[in-house]
């Protein structure tokens, strides 16, 4: 952080995304671009706050970095936005960038999630910058965020490469103390047309490669007294050598060890490494998911001790897990913190008045095989509703559909849809569409469209007709999209209409070619839509016989008496769409 500025800075409790938003705007970013995911989402969602930045979402993350490395080509700094499976998506651009380089400073937020508390998958990121060959910083909470971020950009100029910034789900939504500051004036936007370094043909490729290892030697050198990395001497015979969060683990665990806390992840530093393993008698690395500093330093001939307990190669570290690798006791909870009651269980569930539960309910009536995908919809595998076969990664649905279309043969016919929902279809999904579309298939596509990207907290999106701003957009039209793709067959329908919505689903399956059924109602946690909410469900208890269809649904409003097994419904969740007075055989559900 430059010293002059230090005088300026006022303290602030931050969660680590805030402190992500608070240090691009300092650091003079006019172009923020990302897609939503948990644990990053917020960062967007806060920076778009200052009218200084030019935040958007994009529509799947490969084209954010690529729009990104327009804005910094042009000179101004950026940031861009994601999380870790994002990284996968952004992977083509992000190979190449570390050869072309930028020109205005470039940081990339990849937000893992140890745990996979909201991921398909916990890939650990890391791997990503030794991979991309692009510097890395891993923060351990939002005061190094603010720390590490107020020279990051700096160094990507000063480079030429963009720095990959690796937070964790703990990192990005623990608050913590750290700092507000001024705002540095931004560089003027300018752009000098470079043949070599701008287009990477094999030619030029292979000359940028050279530049690239140039830039990775001083980096190396950089990295040995970059204060990001710093040894804390303690004990003689107990170091530890770790990185991001673990970092508070092992001073909570074990307070009298010296410690080699490392900030910048990528490239290590080979020498400060070796000079604190000589400096204690047994010398460990702590770090969560992949060994991936523990193969590098064992690459470098240092020798590791052996903790007594293996460390998890699954999941979050915590102070428990670090005390039981080392065998001793595990810190005590403060005493507030201890007090806290419980917390009431809360099952994963579609919300009560959700219109993807009556896709649901009326795919498992027909008995079909449903390939599915990335959003809160996924939801609907899941008991009682269980109507979803498969999630495999954003946008998947659609090819998985047509693959097991193509493996079984007449057998798939009128057997299996494929179920994507809006902002999905517009991430990946168009594409496999098209590969439908191109190789003759039959593949019958519903587009959940709830006008929104519920699951990571109401995005905007190319189909809502919002930016992220609040601003008006061209809204996506679903059926003219998917005709343009070669698609004959496209129907909107509202799928809280059961009858409508299943003869819907029943003539796209008995369609000669590819076809798409456009499911289309808003999400019921709408603001627009909270406003109408009809009455609550009327219910006859005389009238009812205890069938227990109603429970079948899955519907949280709907709660069941435990004396007599008939169901109550609790009037603080009931929206009043009715789906339970079309599952109700008796009659005993009414509006």
């Amino acid at each position: 952080m430059r010293d002059e500025l230090l005088p300026l800075r006022e303290k602030a409790l931050l969660s680590g995304n805030e402190a992500v938003a608070q240090a691009a705007w300092e650091a003079g970013v006019l172009f923020a671009t990302g897609y939503p995911g948990t644990p990053s989402t917020e960062i967007l969602e806060t920076l778009v706050g200052y009218p200084e930045v030019r935040c958007e979402w994009a529509p799947n993350e490969k084209v954010a970095l690529e729009v990104a490395a327009g804005a910094s080509l042009g000179g101004v700094r950026t940031l861009v936005t994601m999380k870790h499976v994002g990284l996968n998506v952004a992977a083509d651009p992000f190979m190449t960038l570390a050869y072309t380089g930028v020109k205005g400073g470039m940081v990339i937020i990849t937000a893992d999630d140890p745990s996979m508390h909201s991921s398909q998958n916990e890939q650990d990121n890391r791997n990503y910058a030794r991979f991309g060959k692009a510097p890395m910083f891993e923060p351990a909470d939002s005061r190094e965020v603010t720390e590490f971020l107020a020279g990051a950009w700096d160094l990507s100029e000063r480079l030429e490469l963009p720095v990959l910034f690796r937070m964790t789900t703990r990192v990005c939504h623990s608050k913590s103390i750290s700092s507000r500051g001024p705002r540095r004036e931004p560089a003027a936007p300018s752009y000098t047309k470079d043949f070599v370094k701008n287009v990477m043909i094999p030619a030029n490729a292979r000359t940028m490669r050279v530049k690239l290892e140039e830039k990775l030697n001083l980096l190396r050198a950089e990295v040995e007294t970059h204060p990001a990395n710093r040894i804390e001497g303690r004990s003689a015979e107990l170091g530890v050598i770790c990185a991001g969060n673990v970092y508070n683990y092992v001073r909570e665990t074990l307070p009298e060890a010296s410690v080699l806390k490392l900030g910048f992840t990528f490239p290590l530093p080979a020498a400060l490494i070796r000079k604190f393993a000589a400096s204690v008698e047994r010398c460990y690395v702590v770090e969560e998911l992949d060994p991936y500093l523990e193969t590098e330093v064992r690459a470098l001939g240092v020798a590791l001790a052996t903790v007594p307990a293996p460390r998890p190669p699954i999941g979050e570290l915590s102070p428990e897990t670090v005390a039981a690798m080392f065998g001793v006791a595990a810190p005590q909870p403060q005493a507030a913190a201890a007090a806290l009651p419980e917390l009431a269980p809360r099952p994963p569930v579609l919300c009560p008045g959700c219109s993807h539960r009556a896709v649901f309910m009326t795919l498992k009536k027909m008995r079909l095989t449903v390939t599915g995908d990335i959003g809160c919809y996924t939801l609907g595998a899941l008991p009682p509703l269980a109507s979803m076969d498969t999630c495999l990664c954003m946008g998947a649905s659609i090819g998985m559909g047509y693959g097991l279309e193509r493996a079984l043969g007449p057998e798939a016919k009128e057997r299996v849809v494929a179920v994507i929902g809006d902002s999905t279809f517009l991430h990946s999904g168009i594409t496999p569409l098209l590969n439908v579309v191109y190789n003759g298939g039959h593949t019958v596509t519903i587009i959940l469209d709830n006008r929104t990207t519920a699951m990571t907290g109401h995005n905007e999106n190319p189909g809502s007709g919002r930016t992220l701003d609040g601003g008006p957009a061209p809204a996506v039209d679903y059926r003219a999209l998917v005709r343009a793709l070669g698609v004959e067959f496209a129907v909107t329908v509202d799928p809280y209409d059961v009858d409508k919505f299943k003869q819907a689903v029943e003539m796209a399956l008995l369609h000669s070619g590819p076809a798409v059924v456009i499911a289309q109602r808003p999400c019921v946690l709408l603001p627009e839509v909270r406003g109408k909410h009809r009455p609550t469900v009327n219910y006859d208890s005389d009238t009812c016989t205890a069938c227990g269809a109603c429970f079948r649904i899955g519907c949280p409003a709907i709660e069941k008496d435990a004396a007599t097994g008939k169901p109550r419904i609790n009037s603080a969740f009931c929206t009043g769409c009715g789906l339970c007075t079309t599952a109700c055989p008796c009659g005993a559900l009414s509006l």
